[in-house]
């Protein structure tokens, strides 16, 4: 398999592509590649292929599903992440109203010389910039709150912010899970220079998205898909859940909704974030108390129970000896509690004869492994999908050298026959 088949299960080569590269997100897949399904799907169908993704994220497969000029709609229940998608889905308006309008923010930034109340070395902001860098962030924000009305094009200009502020820190700001504010960066952006030059690429990917006949046929919902949906019939879903292998996602955008003061710290994600996205990281479970017992009687979870059951009682044991003590016995039964509901409410939109692709990965927290893939083709199964098989696209947990177990793993496409 080619290094790029391979990749097609990460965001890595978005970040080449107009519209996807305006904010890189920790978690997704190549839009080339949900290009290339679409094309192939309606190649073999003969069907115009409309699309959902009810996990949307930074709203790569519906902006693929633009270039191809096909309708689709898009789920995302976690807040910030769901206004980014939908802010990238106004690739459509006019690219000159855009860079007027950061000019306007630019101008007033640069003759405001009041000076950031925020930098406090012992809260994230602080940690993770330098007192010049912040004042010119704040003096840019406070810019656009004052300037933005009620036109779609501010919202664009609060993405080119957001979309900056990791490159301007100097201290470990990765686009993944964790800030480390020990670490350096060797290279970090001014940030006037920075929010110029992502308005000058961005009002250069509108242009091009128009002159490659896009068409604005996506639909984005900020909605927890564990509740019911309701979108026309479609016949084809791409999307990659989150993996069962406590990645925290509501941690994962706490640096830029710190910045905007929608949360004062991390205890305040319980309430912000927590409450409408999936329970796939142990701080989730643990903060919402879940009983094992209780959850494991859900009739929804009837075609795994055996196999859930022993895994899930084996992490209860093990968790005992680790010194963390991670509640990953109720994450784990948690996870899949809660596909099992979304595999329930996309059945029900999806047509008799539609195709789905999770884009999806194993795990082994404390060294027991959990095949995501088997258990989640049989929770599809026993919601009326006709068929599961599982595509390796690559092996996972072989680069770390402190990994905490030697289970191997890997990384994949499920393929669903509605």
């Amino acid at each position: 398999m080619n290094k790029k088949i391979a990749r097609s299960g990460t965001f890595t080569d978005n970040m080449k592509l107009p519209i996807h590269r305006w904010f890189r997100y920790s978690a997704g897949f190549s839009a080339e590649w949900v290009q290339s399904e679409i094309q192939k799907y309606e190649e073999a169908t003969g069907l115009k292929a409309r699309i959902l993704d009810p996990f949307v994220g930074s709203g790569t497969t519906v902006l693929a599903a633009c270039a191809t000029g096909n309708e689709a709609y898009g789920f995302d229940g976690h807040p910030f992440v769901a206004r980014i998608a939908k802010a990238k889905n106004l690739w459509h308006l006019d690219e000159s109203e855009f860079k007027e309008a950061c000019q306007k923010v630019f101008e007033n930034a640069k003759s405001n010389q009041d000076m950031t109340q925020r930098h406090d070395e012992t809260n994230l902001l602080g940690k993770c910039y330098d007192f010049e860098a912040l004042t010119k962030l704040d003096r840019l924000r406070f810019s656009y709150e004052k300037l933005a009305d009620d036109n779609p094009i501010w919202e664009l200009v609060r993405l080119n912010i957001t979309s900056i502020l990791r490159a301007c820190s100097n201290v470990g700001t990765a686009q993944w899970q964790y800030v480390l504010p020990n670490k350096t960066k060797s290279k970090v952006l001014d940030a006037f220079e920075a929010f110029l030059g992502k308005a000058d690429l961005m009002a250069s990917d509108m242009e091009y998205a128009k002159s490659a006949n896009w068409k604005n046929l996506a639909h984005i919902y900020e909605q927890d898909v564990r509740e019911a949906i309701d979108v026309p019939k479609c016949n084809l879903l791409i999307t990659s859940p989150p993996y069962p292998n406590n990645y925290d996602y509501a941690d994962a955008t706490r640096l830029e909704m710190m910045f905007w003061g929608e949360i004062d710290g991390w205890s305040d994600l319980k309430t912000a974030v927590r409450p409408t996205i999936m329970r796939s990281c142990s701080q989730h479970s643990a903060a919402d108390k879940i009983v094992l017992d209780e959850i494991l009687q859900e009739p929804l979870l009837a075609p795994i129970i055996n196999e859930l059951t022993a895994a899930t009682k084996e992490l209860e044991k093990v968790r005992l000896t680790k010194g963390g003590k991670k509640t990953y016995h109720t994450m784990i039964a948690a996870y899949f509690f809660d596909l099992a509901k979304i595999w329930k409410n996309t059945r029900s939109v999806m047509d008799e004869n539609s195709k789905i692709c999770f884009v999806i990965g194993d795990s082994a927290p404390y060294g027991v492994h959990i095949p995501a893939e088997k258990w989640l083709g049989e929770l599809a199964l026993a919601s009326g999908y006709q068929s599961f098989e599982f595509e390796k696209l690559r092996d996972r947990n072989v680069k770390w050298k402190n990994r905490t177990h030697t289970v191997p793993l890997h990384e994949g496409r499920l393929w669903i026959k509605g």
